[in-house]
């Protein structure tokens, strides 16, 4: 077969989290036990996954993050351990020092975390203005290794920026998965769609784009190979698991058919920039 080599499934978990902590947690438990029934070694959950910054609740974030943001934390490890799984997922994380930050965590199949991401990007684009309930981090995105692949880790409204990707890839990621609460609107689909198959393509690597679903987002969920073929997706309006096999001969095949990577003029980009 040409494209059997050595294989991870991963879940890609499509939900909608909303104001309701105790609903949104049982959500991940039960979407997590589901992606390990079926074989999965990685699972990515959307944005916001721990809780949804609705208008009504933003005045009582210091409140509500600092009861619920430990016990998320303890949860993602909890589960990760008991069904053997790395397991990426996102929330709003208290800052000591000001507004809170929406951060991106990894935990490995021991319970132990991986890597902690401050989405560094905020989404203050088409009349809306994330910077004025979160603090942008300041430290580029991190790459972790799952079962023998590197998977780097990006934050939603950071598709826009195809240099923070491309960091990614120099630093090794075969795999990049995509936490997103895309907000719905005209064209925004249509955006979301071209914006995750370009990422793929020009860094000739896998994109697992987990998305929430509501009123206000567009779902969209997708795995996309690294020839920028959708592997798998989900619609617009449910709550679902979507797998794929990542395949590192696939990705070998691609890099060889497309060396865009090794084909960069560096010296040139570098005196321009």
């Amino acid at each position: 077969m040409l494209w059997k080599g050595n294989l991870m499934r991963v879940a890609v978990v499509q939900t909608s989290p909303g104001i309701d902590v105790e609903a949104n947690f049982a959500t991940i438990r039960r979407f997590t036990a589901e992606a390990a029934a079926q074989g999965a070694r990685l699972v990515v959950f959307p944005e916001e996954a721990a809780l949804l910054a609705d208008d009504a609740i933003k005045p009582q974030f210091g409140t509500i993050l600092s009861e619920m943001w430990p016990r998320f934390e303890a949860l993602l490890a909890d589960l990760a351990r008991e069904h053997g799984v790395t397991l990426i997922s996102a929330g709003y994380e208290p800052n000591p020092d000001g507004l809170p930050f929406n951060t991106i965590l990894a935990f490995d199949p021991q319970g132990l975390e991986l890597a902690r991401y401050h989405k560094m990007h905020t989404y203050d684009a088409f009349a809306y203005q994330e910077s004025a309930y979160v603090t942008r981090g300041s430290s580029l995105p991190p790459v972790i290794e799952v079962e023998g692949f590197k998977v780097g880790i990006a934050n939603c409204y950071d598709v826009r920026f195809p240099e923070l990707f491309r960091s990614l890839a120099d630093r090794g990621a075969d795999i990049i998965s995509l936490s997103a609460a895309w907000v719905s609107g005209k064209g925004k689909e249509q955006h979301w769609e071209v914006l995750t198959q370009a990422r793929a393509i020009e860094n000739v690597s896998w994109l697992l784009a987990s998305g929430t679903v509501g009123d206000d987002s567009v779902g969209l969920s997708r795995v996309i190979d690294p020839l920028g073929i959708i592997t798998a997706s989900a619609n617009a309006h449910e709550e679902t698991v979507i797998y794929a096999d990542v395949d590192a001969r696939r990705t070998r095949l691609a890099r060889a058919m497309l060396p865009a990577l090794n084909n960069r003029r560096l010296e040139l980009s570098y005196r321009i920039a």
